[in-house]
């Protein structure tokens, strides 16, 4: 067996099942679940008819091998969401790679870039992989199965948790070979201003490292101005050849179609056509019928403006009674909320949040997820402690109920 596996952590959510072995949800309530971040609004009709026209127009189609590089209509359909949601002139035939979901290439995108025979200097080890802290669990297997160190950046609470890139000490820069960003950020919502891009871009200028830019939550936002994106702050800042820079994302948010497993990687060409080599080998080409569905998801843009109104009608109205007792605010995109715990949960064998979980779950029947599964101690302190994330992925009326549900459990009210 690769050595490498044992040094990966549990998945958060198995985590969250040894929690929660032995305990009894109250039987006289209905469970809502917060915990998972999988999409529950309807998919687009557009998307099933084009996996039905599809099928049944080509079923020729699905007697081939596809292509991993994708069909031209699809790279294109990507490129033009591109020029018209970022302004962007991505060559579709050279700087856009679609892929099956953001998940399985960020962790296949490590693999391509990182070497593990370059020795470290400045006393570190070898190659490092920075991650934001908390973070999505997937950059850190990805890291450690690439034969590298993660590095947790520390988040600042007072800015809604976002990085403080300024704390990564030089020796770790210096040994740096690709960098995890997450703006939108999950679990905490914060959006990467330029200022902020422009720093990590000097950054990797200077020590030559890579970044990755994780926007997959990028069309679910709270603002009036949509979110800045990676190739976006690039192009403003004149960097348009995008190097060292890719950007990945995906319809699963966009369109509620996790089950499709499909989205796109873009930008610097060399990247690309390294990430395109290893893929063919991987074998992660997509289906023919996929490829139809997701060419239409692109482009459209009716159905992703409906999708962003039921979020901000359901948070508009959750949230303020999530508040009424939670330390809890609006994200500035993504479809979590982030929520301090009061410190009372705090118990010898479990942290306030893990307990929090726990006890809400037998009185209350609803599933939240501890913010310390969401991180990693780093600096003596795990910044998810004391804290959940609650996706608010259902309808409005059954994420409200459990956001009643929270209140009463927090003021006390047995069930």
């Amino acid at each position: 067996m690769n050595p490498l596996l044992s040094k990966l952590q549990p998945y958060p959510f198995e985590r969250l099942k040894k929690l929660f072995a032995g305990v009894t949800p109250n039987p006289a309530l209905r469970p809502i679940s917060l915990g998972i971040g999988e999409p529950k609004h309807a998919t687009p009709a557009l998307v099933i008819e084009a996996l039905h026209a599809s099928a049944l127009a080509q079923p020729s189609g699905l007697a081939g091998y596809p292509a991993t590089a994708g069909e031209p209509s699809l790279r294109q359909a990507c490129a033009d969401w591109a020029q018209r949601r970022y302004g962007l002139d991505l060559n579709p035939a050279t700087q856009v790679l679609p892929v099956n979901g953001s998940r399985e290439a960020l962790f296949a995108f490590a693999q391509t870039v990182i070497d593990p025979t370059r020795p470290g200097v400045q006393g570190q080890p070898g190659p490092v992989v920075v991650c934001p802290n908390p973070f999505y669990q997937i950059y850190e297997g990805a890291a450690l199965l690439a034969g590298a160190t993660p590095h947790f950046a520390p988040s600042d609470p007072a800015r809604n948790f976002a990085v403080d890139w300024d704390t990564v000490p030089d020796s770790v820069w210096a040994n740096t070979q690709l960098l995890f960003v997450c703006s939108p950020g999950n679990p905490t919502g914060a959006v990467m201003p330029l200022d902020e891009w422009r720093k990590l871009f000097e950054l990797s200028d200077r020590h030559g490292f890579i970044i990755a830019s994780d926007e997959c939550y990028s069309e679910i936002y709270f603002r009036d101005e949509a979110p800045l994106g990676g190739l976006e702050a690039a192009a403003q800042l004149g960097r348009s050849d995008f190097k060292n820079l890719v950007m990945f994302t995906s319809l699963s948010k966009r369109s509620n179609v996790p089950g499709m497993r499909s989205g796109f990687v873009a930008g610097d060409a060399a990247l690309i056509k390294a990430f395109l080599l290893y893929r063919t080998y991987h074998g992660s080409a997509m289906s023919p019928v996929v490829q139809a569905a997701s060419a239409a998801a692109w482009n459209d843009e009716a159905h992703v403006v409906d999708n962003r109104t039921q979020y901000r009608t359901k948070f508009a109205q959750v949230t303020p009674v999530l508040a009424s007792v939670l330390d809890v605010r609006l994200p500035d995109a993504g479809f979590y909320l982030w929520a301090a715990v009061p410190d009372r949960w705090t118990t010898p064998s479990l942290s306030a949040d893990e307990h929090f979980a726990q006890a809400l779950l037998a009185q209350y029947n609803v599933t939240v997820l501890p913010g310390s599964y969401l991180a990693r101690e780093a600096q003596g302190l795990n910044p998810g402690a004391g804290r959940i994330r609650m996706a608010l992925v259902a309808d409005t009326d059954e994420c409200l109920e459990a956001a009643h549900r929270l209140v009463a459990f927090v003021n006390g009210q047995p069930r």
